[in-house]
């Protein structure tokens, strides 16, 4: 079962701009209390563009699209929700559990019920030792199958970019750099790698998204916004950092779904907390954009 609140239903019924907002980052992603601090930041920054907030979770095997503040509470606080990506998502509402939804879960979702934008903090994709463990993230999947716009600060830094954008490639999904020649490295604005293709305003990001429309194309476009230059960590300064965690984890032999939580907590220790702050900056600035792009699709559509 999928409920939606009565702010987001009345929203899309009126077809006013709506931005969906994945959990996972809230659950797994950022510590208590920083993480419902970022919430309840994140959804207001949404409104101040006129846009209806759309953070979506599972609560006892119902799906929430759009969270109440208690609700949101919850999801930061408590620690039973567990993280599900679009294969996970039947089982979880099966066995009426809570869970937290990844990039997969979040774009298909959003949408089943008709919210065609979505913000996000980095992208999920190839990990680092791929050659051993076939570590390929399921939202590389999900944005080769489901329309949407998803915005994000590239893939995220614990991956192997470079591969990241080949199986990228392979599966027809079109990134589009904001206002940057280079892809993000989510932390950092540089990566190393060029972007397919550089977009420097909102509305040539619709306007390929409705040519894919017109096309009927499967899949989302994934607009790739660098983290602010101000609240940046450079690439030289995080690549040793997360060189460490990422043996840190191969050393405990972990995999699938546990990997990248248990990372991000490595990198916050190793910077001491910066990179938290880093998420935080970076997030909100996937929010604002994905607001303003939610704006400009709500009129292009009238």
């Amino acid at each position: 079962m999928i409920k939606l609140s009565s702010e987001v239903q009345a929203a899309l019924k009126n077809k006013q701009p709506v931005l969906a907002l994945e959990s996972t980052i809230l659950a797994h992603g950022m510590p208590w209390p920083e993480n419902l601090a970022f919430a309840r930041e994140a959804e207001a920054l949404a409104r101040t563009d006129g846009v209806v907030p759309a953070t979506i979770a599972v609560f006892d095997g119902i799906v929430r699209v759009g969270l109440n503040d208690a609700q949101l509470e919850a999801l930061c606080r408590r620690k039973d929700f567990d993280k599900a990506g679009v294969r996970d998502l039947a089982i979880v509402m099966a066995q009426k559990r809570s869970a937290a939804t990844t990039v997969s879960a979040t774009l298909r979702i959003a949408n089943r019920v008709g919210i065609a934008v979505f913000s996000t903090g980095g992208v999920g994709g190839v990990h680092r030792n791929v050659n051993d463990s076939f570590d390929i993230s399921q939202d590389l999947t999900e944005l080769s199958r489901t329309s949407g716009i998803v915005i994000s600060a590239g893939a995220k830094a614990i991956l192997d970019i470079g591969k990241t954008l080949e199986m990228m490639e392979t599966l027809d999904i079109p990134v589009l750099g904001y206002q940057t020649d280079e892809f993000p490295a989510f932390y950092s604005r540089s990566s190393g790698f060029p972007v397919p293709a550089r977009v420097d305003s909102v509305e040539t990001i619709v306007a390929v998204f409705n040519k894919r429309q017109e096309l009927s194309l499967p899949g989302a476009v994934l607009v790739a916004n660098p983290v602010p230059a101000s609240n940046e960590i450079p690439l030289d300064a995080m690549a040793p950092v997360i060189e460490k965690a990422v043996l840190e984890a191969m050393n405990l032999r972990l995999s699938g779904k546990a990997v990248t939580p248990f990372l991000l907590k490595k990198i916050v220790a190793f910077t001491e907390g910066q990179s938290l702050k880093t998420n935080i900056a970076l997030a909100l600035n996937n929010i604002r954009l994905g607001a303003d792009i939610s704006a400009v699709l709500s009129r292009s559509n009238d």
